[in-house]
């Protein structure tokens, strides 16, 4: 029977995150009224991405998934399709930065600002780098061997589970936090709909495979009558269809946002123009 599992370490760093986000946000809510509705966004989105990663890890789902595939790419899916987006765009770094004492905050300031720790992290978040770490991950961890081997060795599945938060993370930050503020929605798209294909080629891949890719999954999907080839091509399809609707929806809202800023200027001052003229 499904229950649910509460790994110590997982616990302890779901409950210090959110406490830390809890305690930022108050902190700089106390500091003023600007900018308090971006910030109750921001909280509602890092909380939704928060309960996604409890799902995820913590959850029934998570005992579900040590007997069944298509339960573990639904895992997979919430953390790098539902949490890892909510999580960017509930801005946790700079709440978890407020929430410290302020001579750690200081010196934690200094040290992101050094050339050393700017460089790297400008080389993180280039598209394409994001990108491939993102794709290597994805692709690397379903290859049977390194799969079964990461189910046999659970500090192989804490590695695989971390890695597709962290890469997850790192790329949608270059679609909703770099691109945006930078306004490259155009590597922003490109990112999303190459990913949405080559996610999708893997799941299909999954689905249409003529034997199974995993046989650590025959017997405990056996145990629970569910045919082991069935589990694996409903696991493919968890990857290719709501997978893939996921990328493609946050695209084309990306391509929305960045019609709505390229629209012509004349539009409005052509309208106010005419509203005059009638006027007069």
């Amino acid at each position: 029977m499904p229950h649910w599992t509460f790994e110590p370490w997982v616990v302890a760093l779901l409950l210090a995150s959110l406490g830390l986000y809890g305690l930022g946000y108050l902190r700089l809510r106390t500091r003023g009224r600007r900018g308090r509705v971006v910030r109750a966004r921001q909280l509602a989105a890092f909380g939704l991405g928060w309960l996604a990663l409890v799902a995820a890890l913590a959850s029934p789902l998570d005992a579900l998934s040590a007997a069944l595939f298509s339960a573990h790419m639904v895992q997979h899916e919430l953390l790098m399709i539902v949490a890892a987006p909510l999580l960017v765009l509930g801005r946790p770094l700079a709440l978890w930065l407020w929430a410290l004492p302020p001579l750690s905050r200081h010196a934690i300031g200094a040290a992101v600002r050094t050339r050393a720790w700017r460089g790297i992290w400008r080389v993180l978040c280039r598209p394409a780098v994001a990108w491939l770490l993102h794709a290597a991950a994805l692709w690397a961890w379903h290859m049977p061997r390194l799969f079964e081997a990461a189910l046999a060795s659970p500090g192989l599945h804490a590695l695989q589970h971390a890695s597709f938060v962290l890469s997850a993370l790192l790329f949608w930050w270059t679609v909703f936090g770099e691109a945006a503020r930078r306004d490259e929605s155009g590597y922003a798209m490109l990112s999303l709909f190459t990913t949405m294909v080559h996610t999708g080629a893997l799941g299909a891949l999954l689905t249409l495979a003529p034997g199974l890719w995993y046989p650590a999954y025959v017997e405990p999907a056996s145990a629970l009558g569910v045919d082991p080839l069935l589990d694996q091509q409903l696991g493919g399809l968890v990857m290719w269809v709501p997978g893939g609707l996921a990328y493609l929806l946050a695209a084309l809202v990306t391509g929305a946002r960045w019609l709505m800023r390229r629209a012509p200027a004349a539009l409005v001052p052509n309208g106010v123009a005419a509203r005059r003229d009638g006027a007069s």
